[in-house]
Formats: structure tokens, C-alpha cells, sequence
């Protein structure tokens, strides 16, 4: 059964009440599992699909939203190869990866991946790999096969 199987049925109250019966290990975990924190919007669509557009002003949560489906993604997919795209590799490193809604603060200790800056990479217990990549620069999206990318504030990107 998985989080949204587990905690979608219930009320705003029950998941509070269920957290104070929570070992510290537990309690830990429970401010990581993103479904029951999410608003609907913030969460992957279900089924097949190829692009999920969030279109929404500030405060909306969707860097946040988009940390956790990189996540999801990089411990569901061992072999998964995502690229990191933002205007600028200075804003995808302090957005996207290093901002306080970043995959980084996203992730508990024991499942972060470890972030290489210098090589623009990050790479989960599981195996899988993220790149992160400049929009100014997409040519260098041109060698590597990715399985999935997250773009951010594509409006943004002057190319």
C-alpha cells in the first residue's frame, strides 16, 4: 500500500492524531511522506502522462511540488536519469536543489541524495541520477538519455 493509499481517506485532523502515537523514528519519516502535507494540486496527476504543467503564482508550492516528484521518482526508478533545467545553473542549484523547498530539505537524512556541485549532480541511495542544467545552455541536454526532467519557470528561460 503506498502513502496516498495509506493516508488519502482521511480527515485534516486524523493525521495529526496519528502522528502523536509515532515512534521518533516514525515521526520523523511522517513529516517526509509528502501526500498527506500536499494540497491536490501539488500532487503528480494519475495515470499516463507525459507533461505536468503547474501554472500558479507565488506561495503556491510549486517548487515544492516539484522536489517531491523528483524524489518520488529517483526512489521509485533506481535507473532513472532526470534532468534539473532552470534559467541558470546558479538558480537550479539554489532553487531546485539548496532552497529551502529544494529537493535537498525534501528528502530525510538517511534517503537525501548526495549532491556533487561541482559536477552538477546528485545521486539517491537507489542509484538514480539527477543533472542540472542551465536553459541559456540546452545544447548540453543533447548527449544524455533522461527519463524524466523537471523545468522551472520555463516563462523565465530567454531562450
Amino acid at each position: 500500500m503506498n502513502d496516498e493509499e495509506w493516508f488519502g481517506d482521511m480527515t485534516p485532523l486524523e493525521p495529526g492524531e496519528l502522528a502523536r502515537a509515532f515512534v521518533p523514528e516514525e515521526l520523523n519519516e511522517y513529516g517526509y511522506t509528502w501526500p498527506i502535507h500536499a494540497h491536490e494540486g501539488q500532487l503528480a496527476p494519475a495515470g499516463d502522462w507525459s507533461i505536468w504543467l503547474i501554472m500558479a503564482g507565488r506561495g503556491f508550492g510549486k517548487t515544492r511540488a516539484g522536489s517531491e516528484w523528483v524524489h518520488r521518482i529517483a526512489e521509485s526508478f533506481p535507473a532513472a536519469s532526470i534532468a534539473l533545467v532552470a534559467a541558470t545553473l546558479g538558480e537550479a542549484r539554489s532553487v531546485m536543489v539548496e532552497g529551502e523547498s529544494g529537493i535537498l530539505a525534501c528528502c530525510p537524512d538517511h534517503r537525501r541524495p548526495q549532491y556533487e556541485p561541482s559536477l552538477q549532480r546528485l545521486t539517491w541511495p537507489s542509484g538514480a541520477q539527477a543533472r542540472l542544467y542551465a536553459a541559456s545552455e540546452l545544447e548540453a541536454l543533447r548527449g544524455p538519455q533522461h527519463s524524466h526532467a523537471w523545468c522551472d519557470e520555463v516563462a523565465k528561460w530567454t531562450r
